[in-house]
């Protein structure tokens, strides 16, 4: 059976996440559903990683192997006919080699958290960045985001439902960029464990309020628990922006 590569863009807020779940719609069973509807025998999909619900993504990537050989963007074409109304779109449909896999060829991932610092409710992105009634000062939430860079045990910044076999990652980039009243956190890593992102920025929140200095970040990693950790940020401003392979 032919095997595609899919990367697709989505807007978390009506899912229960990634994966097909028996209390709600999920990314997964909506991609699966389009699938299905070119072809009721395609087989159950994979993805490259588990967004939890209301995490959106501009560069999820999933793979499906299909008895037709289609051309990758009539495949494309079709199943985002058979997406709508879901917020999600297949941005790219490749033709990949039998023994790749979304997640496991995976070799590395790329997150993006939005913060917006103002007063007034948003509006237009609701449900798309974490909104913030304070100012955060970027430059010491850069000063604690370079404390974690590099290979360290993330115990406490990892959910108690984490299924990873280790809590030791290797974190390769945490840029804390200021662009007006937005705050951008770009982190990149081979993998994620679960909520690690979004207890890292709430943590760095903390530290660009000024309720934090900037050394109880260090301290807080080095007690592998998690109780030592901030507030978790919520999933509106989390975005899974792209996949790396080979």
């Amino acid at each position: 059976m032919p095997r595609y590569k899919l990367t697709l863009e989505y807007h978390g807020g009506p899912f229960v996440g990634w994966q097909r779940q028996d209390n709600g719609p999920s990314v997964q069973g909506a991609l699966e559903a389009a699938l299905k509807a070119l072809e009721p025998d395609a087989p159950a999909i994979a993805g490259a990683g588990r967004t939890d619900a209301g995490v959106h993504a501009t560069g999820q990537v999933a793979h499906c192997d299909l008895a037709k050989a289609w051309e990758p963007s009539r495949l494309a074409e079709a199943l985002n006919w058979h997406l709508k109304p879901d917020p999600v779109a297949v941005l790219a449909a490749e033709r990949v080699a039998d023994d790749f896999h979304a997640r496991f060829s995976a070799t590395g991932r790329r997150y993006l958290y939005r913060i917006v610092c103002r007063r007034a409710p948003l509006t237009i992105e609701k449900g798309l960045a974490w909104r913030l009634p304070h100012e955060l000062d970027a430059a010491a939430m850069q000063a604690a985001a370079d404390l974690l860079v590099g290979r360290h045990d993330f115990s406490t910044f990892r959910s108690a439902q984490c299924q990873a076999a280790s809590p030791v990652k290797t974190l390769d980039e945490f840029r804390v960029v200021r662009d007006g009243e937005e705050i951008r956190c770009h982190l990149a890593a081979r993998s994620f464990l679960h909520h690690q992102v979004r207890s890292l920025v709430g943590t760095l929140e903390r530290v660009g309020a000024g309720k934090w200095p900037v050394a109880r970040v260090a301290e807080a990693l080095a007690a592998r628990d998690r109780a030592a950790c901030g507030p978790v940020a919520p999933p509106d401003g989390l975005y899974l922006t792209a996949v790396i392979y080979g």
